[in-house]
């Protein structure tokens, strides 16, 4: 999910609602949102915006009339390229009602509502079965500690054939800093190598396995969302925490990786 780290790990409808709530409250609170979509663009909150996201989208191969799952949807930003720009059936699903209440919004302004769908819900606990051509996500998988039931969980959801797609936060091959230590557990990350990520991929029965180390991508597009803040002084909490970001990306700690693969026929 996206890079504003949305939570899909708890377990029963209680402790769900009761994450949602605490995410609404906090970090997710409309205005905060707002803040985070003038970095990444219109109906984005995931690295590189639509730039990131027309790169990604060409390599799925979407074709008229496919069935996507977007975990951790957002704003909606990629649910409406790939239903815009090839016609595909989105549903989003995501654990902040404020970011689906304004996802909402922006479906309706773009008025793509026979083409693209948004649920409250926790992926850990729903039961799609071989409904979709393509699982997709950015960037909030770092928030799931059970990776092998997430995995066989998408796997499941998937059609025979279908598509495994998704972005994340990595730790980088280089040598953990006791800042970015902290940093990470205060997060409540569960972080992987790009290798080692595409271990968990395989032993979860998928086929085709691509890992991709996209790291220096990350520090690149950190550095292009930093130059589309404003000079005024504004804000200063977005403008530090990407400063921070990029400092880690360069010292070869935080890393970003690209996975792809396919549930067998």
């Amino acid at each position: 999910k996206q890079s504003m780290d949305i939570l899909i790990e708890t377990h029963t409808p209680s402790s769900v609602e009761e994450q949602s709530s605490q995410l609404d409250a906090s970090q997710y609170t409309r205005e905060g949102i707002l803040k985070y979509e003038k970095i990444y663009g219109r109906a984005f909150v995931s690295t590189g915006g639509l730039d990131s996201t027309r790169e990604i989208v060409k390599m799925l191969n979407l074709k008229l009339g496919m069935e996507v799952l977007d975990v951790g949807s957002g704003l909606g930003g990629s649910a409406f390229h790939m239903a815009q720009e090839y016609g595909a059936h989105v549903h989003g699903l995501d654990l902040s009602h404020n970011m689906l209440s304004l996802a909402n919004e922006r479906l309706q302004e773009l008025n793509l509502n026979s083409r693209v769908t948004f649920e409250f819900g926790d992926i850990l606990e729903s039961r799609f079965d071989s409904n979709y051509d393509v699982a997709y996500s950015r960037d909030a998988y770092l928030h799931i500690p059970e990776k092998a039931k997430l995995f066989q969980t998408l796997k499941r959801a998937l059609k025979p054939g279908g598509l495994l797609f998704f972005t994340d936060y990595c730790w980088g091959d280089g040598e953990h800093s006791d800042e970015f230590l902290a940093y990470v557990a205060q997060r409540g990350y569960d972080l992987h190598t790009v290798s080692d990520y595409g271990k968990l991929i395989e032993q979860a029965g998928f086929v085709e396995v691509q890992a991709m180390d996209k790291t220096p991508l990350f520090g690149d597009y950190l550095e292009l969302e930093l130059a589309k803040l404003p000079n005024d002084g504004s804000l200063p909490e977005i403008r530090k925490s990407w400063q921070e970001k990029l400092v880690r990306n360069r010292r070869g700690e935080q890393g970003w990786g690209w996975f792809m693969a396919r549930r067998g026929e």
